[in-house]
């Protein structure tokens, strides 16, 4: 499948306001890998297909996740977590196995876009900071985190998980490990 018959396929499966969702997410990351440098092809495919298992039942995503088994690589306890992470591993399943996406890059930044990862691809912070910073989202320091994405995508993306983790925080939630070992490891290689 090429790029436009997926996107006709994934917005077909979602509603309208998820595909402009899917549509702010996909125009900010075909921006960001201009900028910075990465395929625009990867990125337009990973942002089309981020989202796709995100109204799956969650009987669904948990039943896919059970039968992928676990990987060793830090996704290995997502179902004991918030439902909300569960379509981003879910979907870097389905983008495989239902839409032919082979491109190992492409898997891991739908896999990663929720939680992010130590160590993230250029790829996997393109597409997780686009997912903070389209256009329809409109949250209390947002504006900040698309000011600093014009100069850094760690310091965007720093700011970003500070802002999911101040609401995890603040509803007596678990904080995901793999986004406080992004955090960190930005923060470290910042201070380097």
């Amino acid at each position: 499948m090429n790029n436009r018959e997926i996107a006709e396929a994934v917005r077909g499966r979602m509603p309208e306001s998820r595909w402009q969702h899917t549509q702010g997410v996909t125009d900010s990351a075909i921006k960001l890998a201009a900028q910075y440098g990465a395929d625009l092809h990867q990125a337009e495919l990973a942002a089309l297909l981020h989202d796709c298992c995100k109204y799956w039942p969650v009987e669904e995503q948990a039943k896919l996740l059970k039968e992928q088994g676990m990987r060793g690589d830090g996704m290995d306890e997502v179902l004991d977590f918030d439902k909300e992470l569960w379509h981003a591993p879910a979907g870097a399943f389905v983008a495989f196995r239902d839409y032919g996406v082979s491109d190992g890059r492409v898997l891991d930044a739908i896999r990663y876009h929720t939680t992010g990862r130590r160590d993230m691809s250029l790829l996997d912070k393109i597409i997780c900071l686009a997912d903070y910073i389209e256009p329809g989202r409109n949250f209390p320091g947002v504006n900040i985190i698309r000011e600093l994405a014009e100069h850094s995508l760690e310091k965007a993306l720093i700011a970003g998980f500070d802002s999911t983790i101040r609401v995890l925080l603040e509803r007596g939630k678990r904080i995901y490990p793999l986004t406080v070992m992004a955090r960190n490891s930005f923060l470290q290689a910042i201070a380097q």
